[in-house]
């Protein structure tokens, strides 16, 4: 019962702000089309995203009143300043990743935006309200057809390069699941991956923002997200079977090298780009490995 109350009050909470968002949405495109940049557009994107805020705030008591849930979130930068402009990367565990980061950047960053599949976009409410605030909608092309296709080679970076000159006037957190897909096991043992609790991570989403945003950016954010014990779906969180959410943030220093264009194309930039996500991944990897087997003994303790 827990469970389906969760998702009922969710998906009302969701409606209710959702509807204004999208409508709003449909304002800002017919004020987008006779004044792309002006003060007025700016203020509608503020506007959208007080109301995403508001989203993530009644999503919040939701869980508190419902979800016996613990939190330990660590290492909120205090300086973090709500009109800054942010780059958060991250795990990528479960679709509760999501409420997860909303929660532990709410008051400290500007609403989180991230990289969505263009599919999304015809999902009811929630993908018009990503498209009314300005979600990048990914194709996320395999190289194989990039080969047969090699005009659409670039649209990607396009598409973020365009995000870019929208957020241009607005604080802004943009989120990169850098792993590219949802952990588990069976992909883990598919890509051979040198990490224990991690997928391999990939390059081209984050080397598209670096190169994208770079020189907007105020500070980039490293996020490990925890589950003590278990691998979790987003039916066990609502449901109550999460115990322990633990969330550690870190500041990152990015090479002035990383924010080229080149690091999107093949080469030596690219190369390094990878070796610079590998060792944060590694160091990534003995964070999660440290963590768990503190909980295991504070487990055993208590």
């Amino acid at each position: 019962m827990r469970g389906i109350v969760a998702v009922l009050l969710l998906a009302i909470n969701t409606l209710f702000w959702g509807t204004p968002i999208v409508f709003l949405g449909i304002v800002k495109f017919a004020v987008q089309m006779t004044a792309p940049r002006s003060r007025a557009r700016t203020r509608v994107m503020l506007r959208l995203a007080w109301l995403g805020e508001c989203w993530v705030q009644w999503n919040n008591r939701i869980f508190d009143a419902i979800l016996p849930t613990q939190w330990d979130v660590r290492g909120i930068d205090e300086q973090m300043d709500p009109r800054g402009r942010y780059l958060v990367i991250s795990n990528h565990v479960s679709w509760v990743d999501i409420f997860v980061l909303q929660r532990a950047f709410r008051g400290h960053a500007a609403f989180i935006r991230f990289f969505v599949k263009h599919q999304l976009i015809w999902f009811p409410i929630v993908g018009q309200a990503c498209w009314a605030m300005e979600f990048p909608f990914m194709h996320r092309y395999p190289p194989e057809y990039l080969q047969r296709h090699p005009d659409k080679r670039g649209k990607d970076l396009e598409t973020t390069r365009r995000a870019a000159q929208r957020y241009r006037h607005i604080p802004v957190a943009i989120l990169n699941f850098v792993e590219g897909t949802r952990f588990t096991r069976e992909k883990q043992a598919d890509q051979d991956s040198p990490y224990r609790h991690l997928l391999r991570p990939r390059a081209g989403g984050i080397g598209f923002v670096l190169a994208a945003l770079g020189d907007q950016l105020d500070a980039v954010f490293d996020v490990t997200i925890i589950y003590p014990g278990q691998d979790v779906t987003m039916w066990d969180f609502v449901n109550g079977d999460v115990p322990r959410v633990i969330v550690r943030v870190r500041r990152i220093d990015v090479p002035p090298e990383m924010m080229a264009a080149a690091v999107t194309e093949p080469g030596p930039e690219r190369d390094r780009l990878k070796q610079w996500i590998g060792e944060i991944w590694a160091e990534k990897d003995r964070l999660i490995a440290s963590t768990l087997s503190s909980e295991s003994e504070r487990s055993v303790e208590s």
